[in-house]
């Protein structure tokens, strides 16, 4: 069945994908429940995830389910063993780094998204260093960006920054608390001719302290990217942060950043995400998903995105003649 299903999603995307310029593709999105793996093609190499059941994980069956996902996978794709990365989603509490090290070293190399251009490594990390449900949301971005001031909030490696500067925006400030990443994003913007400046700015800090300080009073924006983490914590932090318990006053903060007619872009994966618009009055909230996730994600729970703007302010009472 996993071998039949992706030889099909194979054959359609990758032609799907060389039309549009892409080298980073989805090819199985967990389509079969029994099998819970999801295969991406990096150009080359495949990123294989599984997400195991606790049933497996309890019966000891994990093992040579994955045996014969890579057989199969293998043999369909065409790619030698040495060129698949597998990564296991394990139940996990609460917390758990989402960027988690794999012990292997890194392997970097350049993956293509029409005219753009990402750093990624499929070794290292958990996660390959471009979220590639984005695609939609980066394209978005860069068609919005001339001339506008430009916020990019838990950066990550700033592809969404790169979208903006090539967009043409006037200015981009990308703000992370990992040197890591923020390396990563300068090295993402000069694969893409764009080099960090007093126009693009890499500002290392805990984005929640950041966006407190007295001076971001006096900063204001014409387009933003949110993105928070479901949950971080670091020696680096003051305290733990948490997207359900903490949006409401995070979105207070950046909505208070928008200029007049600006846009904010807020997106989480925390699957089990409510959104509260009641406890941030100053802002109007339009989602955009499931419709903002490219076609080759099938599973439409990956992410949830909102396009939010700043509400109306009422105007002052009018005075009557006399």
């Amino acid at each position: 069945m996993f071998a039949n299903r992706l030889r099909k999603n194979a054959r359609h995307y990758l032609k799907w994908a060389k039309a549009r310029q892409l080298t980073a593709v989805r090819l199985y999105d967990r389509d079969i429940p029994e099998l819970p793996f999801v295969v991406e093609w990096y150009d080359g190499r495949v990123h294989l995830v599984e997400f195991p059941r606790r049933k497996a994980l309890r019966e000891g069956t994990l093992e040579a389910q994955r045996t014969a996902v890579l057989e199969a996978l293998t043999q369909v794709l065409e790619v030698p063993p040495s060129r698949v990365f597998t990564k296991t989603h394990l139940p996990h509490a609460w917390g758990r780094s989402q960027y988690a090290p794999t012990g292997r070293d890194a392997e970097p190399f350049v993956v293509q998204e029409g005219d753009l251009r990402f750093k990624v490594d499929l070794a290292a990390h958990l996660d390959t260093g471009l979220y590639m449900d984005h695609r939609n949301t980066r394209a978005r971005v860069r068609g919005e960006a001339a001339g506008k001031r430009f916020l990019n909030l838990f950066a990550y490696t700033g592809s969404f920054t790169v979208a903006a500067a090539v967009g043409g925006a006037r200015t981009t400030t990308t703000v992370d608390l990992s040197n890591t990443y923020l390396d990563w994003a300068e090295e993402n913007l000069r694969l893409n001719g764009i080099e960090p400046s007093s126009r693009h700015q890499l500002v290392r800090a805990d984005v929640l302290q950041w966006l407190a300080a007295p001076e971001r009073s006096r900063e204001e924006y014409d387009l933003i990217v949110l993105d928070p983490p479901p949950f971080s914590t670091s020696k680096k932090m003051t305290a733990s942060f948490n997207v359900q318990r903490d949006h409401p006053k995070l979105l207070g903060l950046v909505v208070a950043l928008l200029a007049p007619s600006g846009v904010l872009y807020f997106s989480t994966n925390f699957q089990g995400f409510r959104l509260q618009p009641e406890r941030v009055p100053e802002a109007q909230f339009e989602e955009l998903t499931p419709r903002s996730l490219p076609e080759d994600f099938q599973r439409k729970d990956i992410h949830r995105l909102w396009r939010v703007t700043q509400s109306p302010r009422p105007s002052p009472p009018g005075r009557g003649k006399g």
